[in-house]
C-alpha cells in the first residue's frame, strides 16, 4: 500500500486557516453591526438636537417678546412715580431667572450620555468574548 500524503491545513473541512477565516468573518460582522448601530444613533440625536433647537427658539422668541410687552406695561404704570426703580427692578428680576436657567442648561448638558447604546452593546460583546 501506499502511503497517504497529509492535506494541507487548507483543505481540511476543520482546519485551522478555516477556522480563522470564520472567526474574522464573525468580528468583521460584529464590527459593522456595531458602527451601523452607531452611525443610527448619530442621526437620532443629531435629529433630535435640531428639534430642541428649532423649538427653544420658537419658545424663546416669543417668550422674550411676551417679557417685553408686560415689562413695558409695568413701566407705563409707574411712569409717573418711579419708573426708573421699576425698570432697574425688572433688570435685575430677569438677570437672576437667566442665571439659574443657564445653570439648569449646564446640569442638562452633562446628563446627556451619547452612544450610550452603542458603548452598551460592546461592553455586552466584552463580557461575552472574556467569559468562554
Amino acid at each position: 500500500m501506499a502511503e497517504e500524503k497529509p492535506k494541507p491545513a487548507a483543505a481540511l473541512p476543520g482546519g485551522l486557516v478555516q477556522s480563522l477565516r470564520k472567526l474574522a468573518a464573525t468580528l468583521i460582522a460584529v464590527v459593522q453591526t456595531r458602527l451601523e448601530l452607531l452611525v443610527t444613533e448619530i442621526e437620532e440625536e443629531r435629529l433630535r438636537v435640531l428639534h430642541l433647537l428649532l423649538w427653544g427658539c420658537v419658545a424663546l422668541f416669543f417668550l422674550a417678546f411676551g417679557v417685553l410687552m408686560l415689562t413695558f406695561a409695568v413701566v407705563v404704570l409707574f411712569w409717573d412715580t418711579h419708573r426708573l426703580l421699576v425698570a432697574v427692578l425688572l433688570g435685575a428680576f430677569y438677570l437672576a431667572i437667566g442665571a439659574i436657567f443657564v445653570v439648569v442648561a449646564r446640569r442638562a448638558a452633562r446628563r446627556s450620555r451619547l452612544f450610550a447604546t452603542s458603548l452598551a452593546e460592546l461592553a455586552k460583546d466584552r463580557e461575552r468574548l472574556t467569559s468562554k
